[in-house]
């Protein structure tokens, strides 16, 4: 495996934890000190539509990244 579907894979699966956390509005993601910091100014509804994006994002990053479409 190259280096760049193992970063890749890495990127997807933080993507996907991210998600997870937003879509099932996890207490212990939400309670971390660095997500309360968000829900402080953005409110939990408003982090949680955030980590969905960035989680998103990351996942889709990744996937491309993994496919080689995009390289390192």
């Amino acid at each position: 495996m190259s280096e760049n579907v193992i970063i890749g894979i890495l990127i997807i699966l933080s993507g996907l934890f991210s998600l997870i956390s937003s879509i099932k509005n996890w207490e212990f993601f939400f309670s971390h000190t660095r997500a309360r910091f968000l829900v402080r100014i953005l409110g939990r509804t408003g982090a949680r539509i955030f980590y969905g994006l960035l989680g998103s994002a990351l996942f889709l990053g990744g996937l491309l990244m993994a496919c080689n479409i995009i390289r390192r």
